[in-house]
């Protein structure tokens, strides 16, 4: 049965009609007829659509950026960098330009390796550089990189003679002219303008994206700083063609680079120059402000540098030169110190505004005075009888400020010290600015754990105790009084949107009447005479003399003249420098002042003839300690 059937199976499976050839014949349709072909059309329509629509894609929509891709990497630019652009002072005399210098450059592009190391001994030897300190300048630049890589500025005729010498063996080694920046004053307002140097591998990193390539130069510090984006520029270059392996084929053109935008600032060189020469071998500041619109005149601090040792490659002497000063890169009319009895002047206008004080008021002033189981004392042991506020301020009274601000009350003070912009940056147009201190209870349970007291209450009325304001604050805190109460900012870039900005306290005509009468006072017979001079018109200030153990106290004197229609004023800080503020500081403030009046140049002296008799000098009145 099993034989039959097999037998059967085999027999219909090799049939014609149902057998296996049979079978895929009948059941057969792909590639019989049209159908294939049909098919193959459909797919290579497809495939040729797909094609085509992407060649579209390439050549129409994206054509104009793949030419661009391919022809950078065809033309490269080897990059030189713009011309920064100057500083002019007020009068439009140059405080920051730029002089030419020839610089040493290696071109990574067309320097052969196998010729390199010969290369760079040549060059190291020359210019009596340590090799691998040439080998790092290098390893900053990509392989067959089209920019230039600066080794050395301001070669001497002596090393420029000797490259020139060894043609055959300097390749890829260029000489080339560039402008480095120049300061012609020296050290003059250094902490203003600030210096420039080639940024590091931390800088390049953090600002590629903005354009900045290696070997490029940027402001570090004061306006250099703040304005670089002005000052900067555009770059240029020499376009050239490279192959596929990035080798030099040709030059083909250059492109100019944009030099930087020129600005002028407020400052006035006359004036500046006066200021540091006041200064002397003092560590001091002195700040000179027009108090209508807050232009700066002038502004010094010593010890100072001179940048243009920073513009080119630091020696480790003159490094270790600067390093060794005090501090010489710290702008002290931006940095804070207590502003002594200067500040009495806001305690006054907390008084009167508060409503708790007349102008007309009169206190008993005192030796001391105990308070909370300690004694604080004037500064003369002795007090200074009955006196109002004028009194008060001409002979700056501490018992007469310290019983003001017991009544006053510290929340009061401090916001009245507040709204004089103390404790917060002014926003010059310089980032070494500190904002100094105004201490409150949130502020002391903070940082000590313990309540805020009366004892600093006390101690805030006269300028000391945690308030901490720099120079640049303090004479903020004058031009209010000069300009009848308007809180103006400070400035150095001239600025048509700047220069008449200025807000209102709105402080009652008779506070800002009693303040001036008092700074008047100060200086006609007070802790002040010294600025009673005939050099210059009648002028109103303030003295003070901090406490800063275990040195000397820190001096100050603040001025204005004309008193009755102010045009400047003029702060002077002395940092441990003694003798109080009347004596010390408030000179300084005079030698300004000379100047700004009087152009520098001493008043005519008369000449005796014959038979007279010089007319007698009158005797200036002995300065107070403060």
């Amino acid at each position: 049965m099993q034989n039959r059937f097999s037998d059967k199976v085999s027999g219909d499976l090799s049939g014609s009609e149902f057998g296996i050839s049979g079978f895929f014949h009948k059941h057969r349709t792909v590639g019989q007829g049209r159908q294939a072909w049909v098919l193959m059309t459909i797919i290579g329509l497809v495939s040729i659509g797909g094609i085509g629509s992407r060649l579209a894609y390439l050549q129409l929509s994206q054509g104009t950026k793949n030419r661009q891709i391919a022809e950078n990497n065809r033309v490269r630019t080897v990059a030189k960098p713009p011309v920064r652009g100057n500083i002019y002072d007020r009068k439009g005399r140059l405080l920051a330009g730029n002089k030419l210098s020839h610089s040493i450059f290696i071109w990574p592009l067309a320097t052969k390796r196998e010729n390199w190391l010969q290369t760079r001994k040549r060059v190291a030897e020359i210019l009596d550089l340590d090799e691998n300190a040439i080998e790092d300048k290098m390893t900053g630049s990509r392989v067959n990189s089209t920019n230039r890589v600066r080794i050395v500025r301001d070669l001497t005729e002596a090393q420029i003679t000797r490259l020139q010498e060894y043609g055959a063996e300097k390749e890829g080694i260029d000489v080339d002219i560039e402008s480095v920046r120049y300061y012609p004053g020296g050290q003059l307002a250094a902490h203003v303008l600030g210096y420039t140097g080639e940024m590091n591998d931390r800088e390049l990193d953090e600002r590629r994206s903005q354009g900045y390539r290696l070997g490029d130069v940027t402001g570090k510090m004061g306006l250099e700083s703040t304005l670089e984006s002005q000052l900067r520029g555009e770059w240029g270059g020499t376009q050239v063609e490279v192959d596929g392996k990035g080798r030099l084929q040709q030059f083909l053109g250059q492109k100019v680079s944009k030099s930087g935008k020129d600005v002028t600032i407020t400052l006035d060189l006359d004036l500046q120059k006066v200021a540091e020469e006041a200064i002397g071998k003092n560590k001091a500041a002195i700040v000179a402000m027009d108090p209508r619109t807050g232009e700066i005149l002038a502004m010094a601090s010593r010890p100072a540098f001179d940048p243009n040792s920073l513009s080119g490659r630091i020696s480790p002497a003159v490094w270790k030169q600067l390093q060794g000063q005090d501090h010489p890169f710290v702008n002290r009319a931006l940095r804070p110190f207590p502003p002594a009895s200067t500040f009495k002047i806001v305690t006054t206008t907390a008084a009167l505004e508060s409503g708790k004080f007349k102008p007309e008021d009169r206190l008993q002033t005192y030796a001391s005075i105990r308070v909370g189981g300690f004694t604080f004392a004037d500064w003369n042991h002795a007090g200074f009888g009955v006196v109002g506020f004028p009194g008060a301020l001409k002979w700056s009274s501490d018992t007469f400020f310290y019983q003001v601000g017991q009544r006053v009350g510290g929340p009061t003070l401090i916001d009245w010290t507040r709204k004089y912009g103390f404790g917060k940056k002014t926003g010059i147009e310089l980032p070494e600015e500190s904002k100094g201190l105004v201490a409150d209870d949130t502020w002391k349970q903070l940082n000590y754990k313990m309540p805020w007291s009366i004892g600093d209450t006390i101690n805030m009325s006269i300028g000391q105790g945690f308030l901490q304001a720099t120079p640049l604050q303090v004479i903020g805190m004058f031009a209010v009084a000069a300009n009848g109460g308007y809180h103006v900012k400070p400035h150095l870039v001239q600025d048509a949107s700047k220069r008449e900005w200025r807000e209102s306290m709105h402080l009652k005509p008779t506070t800002v009447a009693t303040i001036r009468k008092g700074l008047r006072e100060v200086v006609d017979g007070g802790t002040g005479a010294v600025m009673n001079s005939e050099t210059i018109p009648k002028a109103a200030g303030k003295s003070g003399t901090a406490e800063a153990p275990p040195g000397p106290s820190h001096v100050w004197f603040g001025s204005y003249a004309p008193a009755d229609k102010p045009e400047i004023v003029v702060v002077a800080f002395g940092e441990h420098t003694g003798g109080g503020g009347g004596k010390t500081a408030a000179p300084m403030v005079l030698k300004v002042m000379e100047a700004y009046f009087n152009s520098g140049k001493p008043l005519p002296v008369k000449v005796e003839k014959d038979g007279e008799k010089p007319p007698v000098q009158p005797q200036r009145r002995r300065r107070a300690r403060r």
